[in-house]
């Protein structure tokens, strides 16, 4: 057992290396990648562990890092090279479903608070190319903000795999309901049916929420924009509640 002297050393060494990661992301465009490709892969294929990661899969090609901003919000972030929504990697025909993996890491965020949410009050967001810190692809995953899942209710029953559009949080924005996130629903792949080239995927956004409590019976809402929309953002991350309040609620 450590002795206090140890403890308080222990306690002293993480929040160093916390504090040095948050002075990284302000000041490195390639922070993440550097945390992913140079502590947390080399951890896991050393010892098994994750090393400064939450979970990393060798096989999957992807780590989940506990995000420095927020109380329960972590990011999924590729293994490989990949710049972000705009890279052509993410529509290769053998590409991973990261949007798929990140919603099985929703439970990292329910560990976070430590409780079970419904799964319309969890959201996945990938900004676009121009409202984005890090040049690795990286998928947040945290939870909703209680008055867009109310405003996204109104989608729960939408016909599946037909755009909608609607002003959200104060921005406009195409949403689609599915009833997978795999294959040809995934997220990247439906948005770049009508953005078919780099220059206009990197203008895009993408959240995805459950649109009832169990997203396995009642399918996700995919919602997007670009910033060549009027009253559109580039982003949805002010969809999500990095102080996660939902939790809070009785």
């Amino acid at each position: 057992m450590l002795h206090q002297g140890a403890r308080w050393a222990a306690a002293l060494a993480v929040a160093v290396a916390a504090s040095a990661c948050a002075r990284l992301a302000t000041v490195d465009s390639n922070a993440l990648w550097k945390i992913v490709d140079m502590r947390c892969v080399p951890s896991q294929q050393a010892t098994g562990t994750p090393g400064q990661c939450t979970f990393v899969d060798l096989d999957k090609r992807y780590a989940i890092l506990k995000d420095i901003v927020g109380r329960s919000q972590h990011l999924l972030i590729p293994t490989d090279r990949i710049t972000g929504i705009e890279s052509p990697l993410v529509l290769a025909p053998h590409a991973q479903d990261y949007w798929v993996d990140a919603w099985d890491a929703r439970r990292y965020v329910e560990k976070s608070v430590k409780r079970s949410l419904p799964d319309n009050q969890l959201g996945l967001e990938i900004n676009s190319q121009y409202r984005r810190t890090q040049n690795q692809l990286h998928i947040h995953i945290d939870c909703m903000r209680g008055d867009i899942s109310e405003a996204l209710a109104r989608h729960a029953k939408d016909a599946p795999d037909a755009w909608h559009w609607d002003t959200v949080g104060g921005n406009r924005y195409r949403i689609m309901r599915v009833t997978t996130l795999a294959e040809a629903s995934n997220p990247f792949r439906l948005v770049a049916r009508d953005n078919k080239d780099t220059d206009a995927m990197a203008n895009q956004t993408i959240l995805v929420t459950g649109a009832g409590p169990s997203a396995e019976q009642d399918g996700w809402l995919v919602v997007n924009s670009g910033i060549d929309v009027d009253n559109g953002s580039g982003s949805a991350e002010n969809l999500l509640d990095h102080a996660c309040h939902v939790a809070d609620a009785p």
